[in-house]
Formats: structure tokens, sequence, C-alpha cells
């Protein structure tokens, strides 16, 4: 016997039809994950200059193998950057308008200091900047300047900033007039603010959201910088920098990275900009 179904049963169905559809392409992208847990097979590596002429022979006796390896550390395998030379591992790819999460700690073993970078919108060839990598601007992972800008080569941006004369540097400053940095203009240095690391020994979550010409650094949950307008200064003119390889530098200790991660993103997210 055919039955028969009422007009309100047919037009729930199809709103619910149409809501789990709807559903479906709202679906957050998946994390792609650019360390596989396994092996740095799907990265270039590259060393450059020493950190110094007092580790000239740490950096004559340093290999790729001993820079850049995966080792196991409680039970998972992380990342070991060792920092006795300066060195780049770089994504094969080049990424534009994206979020990426990067979980790191510093280790027990310093040269020069314990210092690093997550390197965004890297082009060009490795060794361009002091004698190590890619053009580049950079994400600081510096201990206590974790957050900074610093700018590489002829990279730009246009922060909202201000001079503070007690530690002689520009800070980001929300709500402030936009300043441009590069070679060409105010330096190439703008500090955080706030300031929010972890101690020495604890793991420290940094992400970066990239779209279009702005850039976002966040440190543990707390956006501690915007970035507007990125690109390179050439022959008196500013070009749009829009994507690029990503980087980590090997910069003067050891260094402990548990992931790298990496989704697409449609805008940058009202609740991270201040």
């Amino acid at each position: 016997m055919k039955k028969i179904f009422p007009i309100e049963t047919y037009i729930v169905t199809v709103t619910i039809s149409f809501a789990l559809i709807f559903s479906a392409c709202q679906r957050e992208p998946e994390w792609e994950q650019l360390f596989n847990g396994e092996n740095l097979e799907n990265w270039d590596k590259f060393l450059g200059s020493s950190l110094g002429p007092d580790f000239d022979d740490l950096a004559e006796a340093a290999t790729i193998e001993e820079v850049f390896s995966v080792v196991e550390d409680n039970g998972i395998n992380v990342i070991r950057i060792s920092g006795v030379i300066n060195g780049s591992l770089a994504t094969k790819e080049s990424f534009e308008n994206y979020h990426l999460r990067l979980v790191f700690r510093w280790g027990d073993e310093v040269y020069s200091r314990r210092n690093s970078g997550l390197l965004y919108h890297s082009f060009g060839d490795f060794g361009v900047a002091f004698g190590t990598w890619m053009p580049n601007i950079e994400f600081q992972m510096m201990h206590q300047s974790l957050g900074d800008n610093y700018l590489m080569e002829n990279t730009t941006i246009e922060t909202e900033a201000v001079w503070d004369e007690e530690i002689d540097r520009w800070v980001f400053t929300p709500g402030a007039e936009r300043v441009q940095f590069g070679e060409h203009a105010n330096g190439r240095h703008v500090v955080k603010n706030p300031d929010n690391e972890k101690p020495l020994g604890e793991w420290n979550t940094i992400e970066l959201y990239c779209f279009g010409r702005i850039a976002v650094h966040v440190v543990n949950g707390e956006t501690v910088m915007v970035n507007h307008n990125t690109g390179t200064y050439e022959n008196g003119e500013i070009w749009p920098l829009v994507s690029g390889k990503i980087q980590i530098q090997s910069e003067g200790a050891e260094l402990f990275v548990k992931s790298v991660e990496i989704k697409p993103l449609e805008g940058i997210p009202a609740d991270i900009l201040p």
C-alpha cells in the first residue's frame, strides 16, 4: 500500500537535507601536517654562515643530519634543530592565505643565544639573507622576543607602532598610526606587544594568520603583532608580497619542534584582531 506523507513532513525533510548540505559545505578545513612525525623528507635543508668567529670550528664540523633531525621526546617524535650553525629548514612548497600553527620549546644546549625564527613569505635563494636564509618576513622566536617582527633583505610592512624611548625601539601599539618598516624606512625591527612567552623548558604555541597583505602573529593564544601591506621594496616602489615558503631557523641554540601544521584561510578572524 502506498503511503502518503503530509506536506509538513515533506517540508521538514527538505529543510533538514538542505541544512545538512550547508553544514557540510561550511565545515572547518582540516590541518595539513607539515611535519609528518617521522622524518624531514618534505623539507629542504641548508647550512649557511657561522654563528660568529668564536664558532667557526662548530660550523666547519656541522652536517645537515646533525643540525636537522627527528628525535624522540617523552614518547613522541619531534624535530630537533641543534643551533650550532646558521641554517634553514624550509618547506618545499609556497603558501598563500593560511593559518599556520607551530609548537616548540628550547633545549639545554646554547652556543651564542636562544635565537630562531619562523620566516614567512620566503622567496628566492638560500644564502641571500645573512649568508643563510631566503629573503622573508620574520615571526621572531628568540627567547624574550617571541612575536617580534624582523624584516630580511628588501621586505617591508606597515604596522601600528609607537617609538619607545626607554628601549630605543618601535613597539606594536594597536590603535596607533601605521608606520612603514624596512631597509628604506624606520628600520627592520618592531617589538611585540604584549609579551606572552612561556618560561624556558615549556612548550610555546605560535600561530601565524596570513591573508592577502595582512599577517598576524599570535603567541600562546594572544595576538602580539598585526602587519599590513606586506611587500618588497624595489627601485623606489613597493610591490605586494602575499605568499612564499616557510623557513625555521637554526641560529644559536637547541630547539625542539613538536608540530607544524597549516590550513587554508578565507579571511582574518575578527576575534584575533585587537
